[in-house]
Order: structure tokens, then sequence, then C-alpha cells
């Protein structure tokens, strides 16, 4: 059955000129840069209940797109990467534009979450519309799976724990914290539990401000333009 509707899509499908615009929703949340993706609908950058793979960990790890984007080449993706020219804010938007090929019917869409270890926002394999239309999507954030929550200043390297630090978190967020925990308790990509924080800006547990870092899913808004 699912084979069957598959081809039937394929069938159907043509190319349509894409207007995709993100919208940060949060308050204190920063995306690094994104990589927004029209691919064929057999293809993912990520899946649920699975393992990340080493380009999704460098990405969630240290906002690393440029694996996912030789990933998304290989198989023949329409794609923008970084259409907000470096870290997305709080509350704004970017929008990337692009025509896709008659069979790239899918519309993926990732960025790391900073401050988190290895939270990332993320749209998988969302079916474009073939109409003409204005279509609007929100997304959750997402755990790779790949590092301990221990919400304390690191690297962004794809193991190193902590979290990566660029400008402008370096005053935003504190220092000296003992870490909430060493253990990953879920190697899969999942749902992201949120940041902890806590109030304590020169020690406590964590090193994010629990009043300005904490986030409830969606944290993101996407509209999709579809003209043909």
């Amino acid at each position: 059955m699912l084979s069957a509707a598959l081809a039937g899509t394929a069938v159907q499908a043509h190319a349509v000129d894409v207007e995709v615009e993100v919208q940060n929703l949060t308050r204190g949340i920063y995306f690094t840069p994104l990589l927004v993706t029209a691919h064929t609908p057999d293809q993912s950058l990520f899946n649920v209940g699975e393992a990340a793979s080493a380009e999704l960990q460098a990405m969630a790890e240290g906002g690393d797109i440029s694996g996912l984007e030789t990933a998304a080449m290989a198989i023949s993706a329409d794609m923008v990467a970084n259409p907000a020219g470096g870290l997305l804010m709080p509350t704004a938007s970017t929008t990337a534009t692009f025509t896709t090929a008659d069979t790239n019917t899918a519309l993926s869409i990732v960025g790391m979450l900073l401050p988190t270890n290895d939270g990332f926002v993320g749209l998988n394999s969302w079916p474009i519309p073939q109409e003409a239309g204005t279509y609007t999507v929100y997304l959750n954030a997402y755990d790779a799976g790949t590092e301990a929550n221990d919400e304390i200043r690191g690297g962004g390297a794809p193991g190193a724990p902590g979290m990566p630090v660029p400008p402008p978190l370096e005053d935003l967020i504190g220092t000296g914290g003992s870490g909430v925990t060493t253990t990953i308790n879920n190697a899969m990509v999942h749902i992201h539990p949120g940041n902890l924080g806590d109030a304590d800006m020169m020690g406590g547990q964590s090193d994010i401000q629990n009043t300005v870092q904490r986030w409830l899913n969606p944290v993101a808004k996407v509209t999709v333009t579809v003209t043909e």
C-alpha cells in the first residue's frame, strides 16, 4: 500500500518554486546555521528512534552542517545552507528560496539549538504540497542522543563534553556549573527533554539560566509558500 502511494505521488510530482521561512519561537535560544533541503521521500536527514549519523552528530553538538550538506548533495537534493548568514536569534526569521527537482518532494530542516549539548530543531521529510499556496508547520526540538546533557560550557567537537559558546553567548550563560548529569539517558534521536538550568550564574549545576533559556515545544514556525 505504501509503495503504491509513493509511486502515485512520484507520477504526479512536478517542479515547484518554494519559499521556506523559518521563525525562531523561543525567548532565549539561538539556532546555528540551518540546512533547508528538498529531497526524494525515501531519504531523510534524521529519524526519531534511530541512532544519529556522524553527520547529524556534528550538527547537533557543534552546529557543523557541512557533513549533512555533502550527504544532501550526494542524493541530488535541492538545498539552501545557512540562509540567516549565521545564528538565528530568538524571535527572528530567515527565508530560503529554491526550485525543486521533479522528484524532490520532501522537505527537511535542521539546525542546532544554543545553548544545548546536542539539541536541534528539526523537520523530517515533510511532503511538499504540489498545489500553490501557503502552508504552516511547527517544529519541535530533538535530542541527538549522542552527548550527556550536562549543561556546562565546553567544546563543539563531536564527542567533546559541554556546550559550545560562540558569540554572543559568552555573556548570556553562566560559568562554574558542576554538571546536571554525565549520563546519556537515550542514545537514539528523541524529543528533547528541555534545558533545566538554574538561577546561579557563577556555579550551581547548570550554566544555563532557568528563566531565559528554557523552552517548551514547538521551538520554530515554518511557513512554506509554493508557486508552480
